[in-house]
């Protein structure tokens, strides 16, 4: 169990802040000992202690010498234990409330927090105002959290004899040399590592639970199925207040919502993690897949198309096979003259292990680089049912996607360009850079330390070049190397991840790839992965949430609608369509009988930017009404100053 005395250490104890400067104690301390020395206000505000890097509980003893950062609630970390502590006050008021329910699983998530329960009987929305009460009960408590290393046997059997098999089973499927540590919150305990707060009374109330789910134990549809429940837990209430808008908001923009009011695209079931694109909303992603194109063409890019289907061997060779295979579809094929036999084939997954073998073709000198290959070629990911939504989350997608074959020379003058490119494009679209990400080396990858220590440098060196701000995503790059994650805000708020660029030295290299040096040498060049929407799915979905549907002029699927007063007028709708389309605009004409605020009011729902209303006196004048989506008033003007005006507003950003 956790102590708060300390026997002599055999050395004074260094323990550098942040500021740089340095504390010396003659004992081990505490985090809280640390934060009482520096003053009173800080040892009140502290809820947790990090060391060298590392998350530790206020009270755990400090032996060795280390840099030591004092946690309080306005640290940036404080978010993820405030929402951790919560879960698990979340389950204890629900084995209080509902005694024999079983405790799972129970983490921090992005804004909020879970908690998967085993129960006969299901949960039901109508019970989160009692259970919320009860978890501001035992906060009020103010009990303490307190540490505990258990034996792994006697951990199992204490669990087992409380009817918490699925804890038993955790247990048992930790590796023998992990310890095992419970935490106590007065007389309920749950398997955790930690950290936690000193108390329950400092993890505060303002929190809500959100809805309710299913979820398999381990997220295997062979195991049973559990109840999770779901809440947001925030520093204060108007932290809280801000986020239970922002998903109000959100509710409103769903683009799942939107794209089915606006006849964009659909769902279903015997097509899971695919989309079926209507007219409307293909046209949309035709204008944006069009303006990408141009784009990267203009800075330097050569298009290509790589195939769907290759066989194992190459995404072996690559290191796929092995280290992304779970997130393939695998295909055995049994070729027609060999009926005994079957290959293994994998549908491409991305598109690195295609491009090499274009660049591979013939032979590259140093002068052919860097050599830019982009692609817009459709990729499939083994998605888990349950991850799938909408367009956010899908198997078949495509993506705006390019590998630039450098050498170690260009890397920073590449990944400068490309930062410029993404700015750019951005801007284009309405957003900015919110923050940027470097995603340093995982755990399962390929290539040496001294590759991954080139990589990660270059990586450093080209966001000072560009004068980026960035903080460090520790452990999460790809296997074959690290990788910048840009990520832009919304209009309420939301930050996404779109853009990514990472440097590899492995990949060309295991698919022998080279190019012939000034020395006359063959060496592999280095790849630089790249994209700045990331998945073209993923971002219109993103698009029409920002949005809410109101999408600029030149990406909105219908620019205009030329609407009839009177049938007298049809005539004239006709010649008005005409000429608007022959401008390049896209048109459709609504002659139905109906009355022409009826009219606008259908195509204001629909969100279209323009409403050109006629009737006989517009006939006559050869002139159009224009009223434009969200305005009370109409611009009286004639026919072809119309067209080309409208026309040039309707000019994507890079034609203007």
């Amino acid at each position: 169990m956790q102590q708060t005395s300390h026997a002599p250490a055999s050395s004074p104890i260094r323990l550098t802040l942040p500021d740089g400067s340095v504390r010396t104690f003659d004992t081990p301390v505490t985090g809280l000992d640390l934060a009482t020395s520096i003053g009173a206000g800080l040892a009140k505000a502290a809820i947790a202690v990090k060391l060298d890097g590392e998350m530790r509980d206020l009270l755990r003893p400090i032996e060795k010498d280390a840099k030591v950062e004092i946690i309080t609630r306005k640290s940036a970390e404080a978010l993820d234990l405030i929402r951790h502590d919560t879960a698990h006050i979340l389950a204890e008021a629900v084995q209080e409330l509902f005694p024999g329910t079983q405790v799972t699983i129970g983490p921090n998530i992005e804004n909020g927090f879970y908690y998967d329960f085993a129960r006969d009987v299901p949960f039901s929305t109508d019970d989160f105002s009692a259970i919320e009460a009860k978890m501001r009960e035992i906060i009020a408590r103010d009990v303490p959290l307190v540490r505990e290393v258990w034996d792994r046997n006697e951990a199992i059997k204490f669990f087992e004899s409380k009817g918490e098999k699925y804890k038993a089973e955790l247990i048992r499927d930790l590796p023998e040399t992990e310890t095992i540590t419970v935490y106590s919150q007065g007389a309920w305990k749950d398997l955790c590592r930690g950290p936690h707060m000193p108390s329950t009374g400092k993890i505060g109330t303002s929190f809500k639970l959100l809805k309710l789910a299913g979820a398999y134990w381990r997220g295997d549809s062979k195991n049973a199925m559990l109840q999770r429940i779901y809440g947001t837990a925030w520093r204060d209430d108007k932290e809280l207040q801000t986020h239970l808008t922002q998903i109000e908001e959100a509710e409103k923009r769903d683009h799942r919502k939107i794209g089915k009011e606006l006849d964009l695209f659909h769902f279903q079931d015997e097509a899971a993690g695919s989309v079926f694109w209507h007219p409307k909303g293909w046209t949309m992603y035709r204008a944006l897949e069009a303006y990408i194109r141009r784009r990267v063409e203009k800075a330097g890019y050569v298009e290509v198309n790589s195939p769907q289907l290759y066989d194992s061997s190459l995404f072996k060779a690559s290191g796929h096979w092995d280290l992304y295979g779970d997130n393939m579809f695998k295909i055995a094929i049994k070729e027609a003259d060999k009926p005994q036999e079957a290959r293994m084939f994998g549908i491409k997954p991305m598109n690195c292990p295609g491009h090499v073998q274009i660049f591979k073709q013939g032979i590259k000198s140093y002068r052919d680089l860097p050599l830019r290959l982009a692609e817009f070629g459709m990729c499939h990911r083994n998605e888990a049912h349950g991850a799938l939504h909408g367009l956010m989350r899908v198997r078949q997608f495509v993506q705006d996607d390019a590998h630039i074959f450098c050498t170690e020379d260009q890397i920073q003058s590449e990944s400068l360009q490309f930062c410029e490119l993404l700015r750019s494009v951005y801007a284009d679209l309405g957003f900015e850079v919110a923050r940027v990400r470097l995603a340093d080396r995982p755990e399962r990858r390929t290539g040496s330390d001294e590759i991954w220590d080139k990589s990660e440098a270059a990586l450093h060196s080209a966001l000072k070049a560009a004068n980026l701000a960035y903080d460090i995503n520790t452990a999460d790059g790809a296997f074959y190397g690290p990788k910048l994650e840009f990520y832009l805000r919304d209009a309420i708020g939301r930050e996404w991840q779109c853009g990514t660029l990472q440097v590899d030295f492995n990949t060309a290299d295991r698919l022998g790839g080279t190019y012939v040096g000034e020395d006359g040498q063959k060496r592999p060049p280095v790849m630089l992965h790249r994209a700045i929407l990331g998945t073209f799915h993923r971002f219109l979905g993103i698009f029409i949430e920002h949005c809410a549907g109101k999408f600029p002029l030149w990406l909105t699927p219908v620019q205009a609608v030329i609407c009839t007063i009177t049938n007298d007028a049809d005539g004239y709708a006709a010649e008005a369509y005409d000429t608007l389309t022959a401008a390049g605009l896209r048109v459709q004409v609504d002659t139905r009988p109906e009355k022409i605020n009826a009219k606008i009011r259908d195509h204001s729902l629909q969100k279209i930017p323009l409403i050109l209303v006629v009737g006989q006196k517009e006939a006559e004048g050869k002139s159009v009404a224009i009223r434009r989506l969200g305005g009370e008033t109409q611009e009286i003007m004639g026919l072809a100053e119309a067209a080309t005006r409208l026309a040039q507003e309707a000019l994507p950003p890079d034609l203007r």
